[in-house]
């Protein structure tokens, strides 16, 4: 099976996506899209955290209401919500109310701003060292030939628990680095590859 979909466009895109139109947008304006900004790069990595063990478009419908419990995913304010903001988030059913991901969201806000203090070049160095600071370009066909973790993203699961975080294990690190554009996985023929 192709790894592709044509979709109404015209356009072929990586057949994961589906016929969704917001999976479709997020694949076109989003996915693979090479990012350095340390806020956004902390946001994208909690929520997939919150994404473990479900589907990635569950997380897509909820993220307006991830934004909004979570402050815009903004580490400052994060790292200071206490029992109060746990328990309000887990009364919250417009996101994932899972205990040990809404507390690891926390600590890992904490353990952000201690990176973004002792770190040169903050989070998203850190982030980008794990490939060198180049994008890896890789040529699936399908889906098939796309693993669910690598070396590089086992490397950084690793020192990312060190430096603190949770739930960054190697599939949800390379989630991650797909996602972030450290990884260029969009299948061979899909008109966003190499873009």
């Amino acid at each position: 099976m192709s790894g592709l979909l044509t979709g109404p466009d015209g356009r072929d895109r990586c057949r994961w996506c589906g016929d969704d139109p917001e999976y479709q947008r997020y694949h076109d304006e989003e996915w693979g899209v090479i990012q350095w900004d340390n806020r956004v790069l902390f946001e994208k990595l909690c929520l997939e955290g919150f994404q473990a063990g479900l589907s990635w478009i569950t997380i897509l419908r909820k993220r307006d209401n991830f934004r909004a419990a979570f402050a815009n995913f903004d580490p400052i304010k994060i790292a200071q919500f206490d029992q109060a903001d746990i328990d309000r988030l887990m009364a919250d059913s417009g996101i994932v109310r899972n205990r040990l991901k809404i507390e690891s969201t926390i600590s890992n806000a904490q353990a952000w701003l201690k990176m973004m203090d002792e770190e040169p070049g903050g989070f998203s160095k850190f982030v980008w060292d794990s490939v060198d600071g180049e994008t890896l370009i890789n040529q699936p066909q399908s889906m098939a030939d796309v693993p669910g973790k690598t070396p590089a993203a086992e490397a950084l699961s690793k020192r990312l628990k060190k430096a603190g975080f949770r739930f960054v294990g190697p599939t949800i690190c390379y989630a991650f680095m797909q996602s972030m554009g450290l990884v260029d996985d969009h299948m061979v023929g899909c008109w966003k590859k190499g873009a």
